[in-house]
C-alpha cells in the first residue's frame, strides 16, 4: 500500500549545500556531495519535499586507535597505520560518500601530536581519495585553536566541512573557515536553545548560515536515543516553521556513540549473541532512528553498518 502524502504546508526548509570542490571549482575532488533541501517532515509530502538523500561519512582516525574493540579493528587491520590507505579502503571497498578525518592524535591525552602531523595526514587523505572531507577536531579547545586553523589553510579551496565550534570556542575556526572557503560544523549539547545560540554567534562574525551544518551530541540505542530523536525532530519542525537560525543540515556521530555502548563492545556475553554482529547492529539501529528524525549526514565506523544503512537510505529514498 502506498504511503499517503502529508499535505501540510510549511514556510521553511533545510538549507541545501554542496561539499567538495572539483577542478572546475578550484579544488581537487572528483565528486561532490549535496545535502539538505527538505521542506517537509521526514517521509512527508512529495519526493521533491524530501530534499537530498542522507549520506554516510566513514570515520578515519589520524592515529591508530588504541580503544577500539577487536571486532571494529578487524576490517581495517591492514591500513590502521596509514590514514590515506584507510580512507581509500572506505571509499573503494565500503562505499563511503564522505570521509570524516578525526584528529584524535592531537589531543593532549591521546598523543599530543602537533599541527605538522595534522597537516601531513590531511594531505595524505586528500591525495588518496576524491570524495569531500569532513575534518573533525579533537575536542580540546586550546589544542584545536592551535591546529585546526592550519589544517583549514592546508586544504584551502576544497570546500571541506570543518569543526567543531561551540559557544565557548568559535571565533578562531570560524574566521579561518570563512577565509578559506570551507563549511563549518556548529556543536551544542542536546539543547535547541544552545544550538541556536552557536549559530547566531557564528553568523554574527559574518559566516553565512548557508555554509553551516549543525551537530548536537546524541546518545546511541538504549542510551537516551528517544530524547535525542525528540530534539532532532523539534529542530526539523523549527526549521519548517521558518526559523533561519535552525535551518541547517544535521550531522550525527553514530559510530563513536554506538561503540561506547557495552552491548556493542563486550565480547564475553554469549547470551547477547555474536560480538561481531552486535556492534554493527547497534550502529544500524541508532542510525536508522536518527535518520527518521531528519539527519543529513551519518558518521559510521563499521563497514557492515555502512552498507546496511546505505541500503535503508536507498530503499526509503527510491525517487532521489
Amino acid at each position: 500500500m502506498p504511503v499517503p502524502e502529508i499535505a501540510e504546508s510549511f514556510t521553511g526548509s533545510v538549507n541545501r549545500l554542496t561539499l567538495g570542490a572539483t577542478k572546475e571549482n578550484g579544488g581537487t575532488r572528483t565528486s561532490t556531495v549535496t545535502i539538505g533541501g527538505a521542506s517537509n517532515v521526514v517521509y512527508g509530502g512529495s519526493s521533491a519535499d524530501a530534499g537530498e538523500k542522507p549520506v554516510i561519512a566513514m570515520d578515519v582516525l589520524d592515529s591508530k586507535p588504541d580503544d577500539w574493540p577487536d571486532v571494529l579493528l578487524e576490517p581495517y587491520k591492514d591500513v590502521l597505520d596509514s590514514p590515506g590507505d584507510w580512507a581509500k579502503k572506505c571509499v573503494e571497498e565500503f562505499g563511503a560518500e564522505l570521509i570524516c578525518l578525526k584528529f584524535e592524535g592531537i589531543h593532549p591525552d591521546k598523543g599530543d601530536k602537533d599541527a605538522a602531523h595534522a597537516i601531513k595526514v590531511t594531505e595524505e587523505v586528500l591525495k588518496a581519495v576524491g570524495v569531500p572531507l569532513v575534518l573533525w577536531s579533537c575536542g580540546n579547545d586550546e589544542k584545536d585553536n592551535q591546529v585546526m586553523p592550519k589544517v583549514s589553510g592546508a586544504v584551502k579551496g576544497e570546500k571541506c566541512l570543518i569543526g567543531t565550534v561551540t559557544e565557548d570556542n568559535y571565533k578562531s575556526l570560524t574566521a579561518i573557515a570563512l577565509a578559506d572557503g570551507h563549511y563549518l560544523i556548529t556543536q551544542a549539547p542536546l539543547d535547541i536553545n544552545i544550538a541556536k545560540q552557536v549559530n547566531i554567534l557564528t553568523s554574527d562574525m559574518g559566516f553565512p548560515l548557508e555554509r553551516i551544518v549543525t551537530f548536537q551530541s546524541t546518545g546511541a540505542l538504549g542510551y537516551g536515543i528517544e530524547y535525542a530523536y525528540s530534539i532532532q525532530e523539534r529542530q526539523r519542525l523549527a526549521t519548517l516553521s521558518g526559523d533561519k537560525m535552525m535551518a541547517m543540515p544535521v550531522i550525527c556521530d553514530v559510530g563513536y556513540e554506538s561503540w561506547r555502548a557495552k552491548e556493542a563492545k563486550i565480547t564475553d556475553a554469549p547470551e547477547w549473541g555474536p560480538a561481531e554482529d552486535r556492534g554493527p547492529m547497534w550502529e544500524v539501529a541508532t542510525a536508522v532512528c536518527l535518520l527518521q528524525a531528519g539527519v543529513d549526514i551519518i558518521r559510521i565506523r563499521h563497514p557492515r553498518a555502512a552498507a546496511t544503512v546505505k541500503n535503508f537510505i536507498n530503499q526509503v529514498c527510491q525517487n532521489k
